[in-house]
């Protein structure tokens, strides 16, 4: 019973969640569903950030620094994404009292995997996760495309599982263990076995982030899920995924990092480079930003390879800058109306400015930010990427990753100056509506500010740290 009291977040919105399923039978109310989803989150929330340290069940979940910083970042990314479901509901054709529910399973399943130090509790929390996130994908049954996306994000995400399971057998077999502290000292480091467990684990996880070469299903899931859907995918899942691969390879291999180094190396320099030129050609701006958040998770993957305290640091201050400037584009992004239609083509923004005269200067910023020009919040994401790279000696590393942010602010220049430089169109609808304003305006002024105060941002970093260095 102790035990579950450390559970009390998960256990919590477990409970909500059920309530909240039985619920929507009787109400039909689905922005009091969506609101009671909004606040359960922040409760949740608030129980994470107070919640006592503590490993449970014989070490296989454990609540520490790195897992609540993690949690919350994720509990913020799914909060931003009901605020998105809830403003464009109706026009979009989701209005299913299913979605904040979905949500909230699919927040539940990255809390475990993020908390997990167990090979059978980091499959369970995925599992959950992913199971909620295919039927998310699909859930507009009158677009063709929404169907597709949620057929290829099943079919690809069963394959990833397979390979998932398919390492951990190695693992287990080759250790005798699925506890990652365990694995640790019970493994023979010259077990090519062993190894070929630590690739397939390493390939599911992959998938996850979309890194390349397993990227393939981004870009089509994020132009045919509903846009809060496809911002759901962008935020919570990545961070949530990109924790328990930082915990499965440091506390698990931590002693051979040298092996499983060179597959970080080699993904992160593939993510960045194949996102860098992919994008280019690209005229759908939800497409855009998958192959955006392709090559984002490549220069996140740099303080993965670093292995040291300051690689980690970097990773979670990227982490968390990566998660606001979504937040902001995403929500700019469901903002394009015109004529009561929602447009996605990056060449209907032409000539925005002249409507929207200050909500395009903080588009540009977002734009400038993303491509991490300076002061704004993106460079320094890159900046403490590219230092901790130079300190591990992996300078090459980091000179690949300054060519591919050059190549990659050619696009999203390209949607600033197509938005003050080209002839205009209709006049833009857009920032009509409240719950959008408070995500992009907040979002905005956090990109700036960061500029001028980063220590919060850098202590929470050095904070998260403190669970493995």
């Amino acid at each position: 019973m102790e035990n579950f009291l450390y559970l009390l977040p998960e256990v919590f919105l477990f409970v909500v969640a059920t309530i909240l399923l039985i619920l929507g039978l009787f109400i039909k109310n689905i922005r009091l569903i969506n609101n009671l989803a909004i606040i359960s989150l922040l409760i949740g929330l608030i129980l994470i950030i107070n919640q006592p340290y503590q490993s449970i069940f014989d070490n296989s979940y454990v609540i520490d620094e790195f897992s609540t910083v993690f949690k919350s970042m994720i509990l913020i990314g799914s909060i931003a994404s009901l605020m998105m479901f809830i403003s464009s509901k109706e026009d979009l054709h989701i209005d299913f009292y299913e979605f904040p529910i979905l949500i909230i399973f699919a927040t539940l399943g990255m809390m475990v995997m993020v908390s997990s130090n167990d090979l059978l509790s980091m499959f369970i929390g995925l599992e959950l996760q992913s199971l909620s996130l295919y039927v998310l994908a699909a859930l507009n049954r009158n677009s063709l495309l929404s169907s597709e996306a949620g057929i290829k994000y099943f079919i690809l995400g069963a394959l990833s599982s397979g390979l998932l399971l398919f390492g951990i057998s190695y693992i287990y077999g080759f250790s005798g263990n699925t506890n990652f502290n365990l694995i640790a000292v019970n493994y023979d480091t010259e077990s090519l076995g062993l190894l070929l467990g630590i690739v397939f684990v390493s390939a599911g996880l992959a998938f996850k982030i979309s890194a390349v070469p397993f990227h393939m299903w981004t870009p089509d899931v994020y132009q045919g899920a509903p846009t809060p859907i496809t911002g759901f995918f962008a935020l919570a899942p990545k961070v949530a995924a990109m924790g328990l691969l930082v915990r499965f390879l440091l506390n698990s291999f931590g002693e051979i990092y040298l092996d499983w180094q060179q597959i970080i190396f080699f993904i992160s320099i593939a993510s960045m480079a194949f996102a860098a030129f992919a994008a280019i050609a690209q005229k759908n701006i939800k497409r855009l930003m998958a192959y955006s958040s392709i090559g984002h998770i490549g220069f996140a993957l740099i303080g993965v390879a670093c292995v040291s305290s300051e690689g980690l640091r970097s990773l979670v201050i990227y982490l968390m800058i990566y998660l606001i400037m979504n937040i902001a584009a995403f929500s700019f992004i469901l903002s394009l109306k015109r004529n009561d239609a929602y447009f996605e083509n990056i060449s209907d923004m032409s000539g925005m400015y002249k409507n929207h005269p200050f909500s395009t200067i903080l588009i540009a910023l977002m734009m400038f930010s993303l491509a991490g020009i300076p002061p704004l919040a993106g460079f320094f994401g890159k900046f403490y990427i590219f230092v901790a790279a130079i300190e591990s000696n992996m300078t090459f590393l980091a000179v690949i990753g300054i060519i591919a942010s050059v190549i990659s602010a050619f696009y999203y220049l390209r949607i600033v100056k197509i938005i003050y430089f080209d002839e205009p169109k209709d006049e833009f609808d857009g920032f009509s509506i409240r719950s959008l304003n408070i995500l992009f305006y907040t979002s905005s002024f956090l990109i700036i500010a960061f500029f001028i105060y980063p220590a919060p941002v850098i202590s929470v970093a050095e904070y998260a740290v403190r669970s493995f260095f």
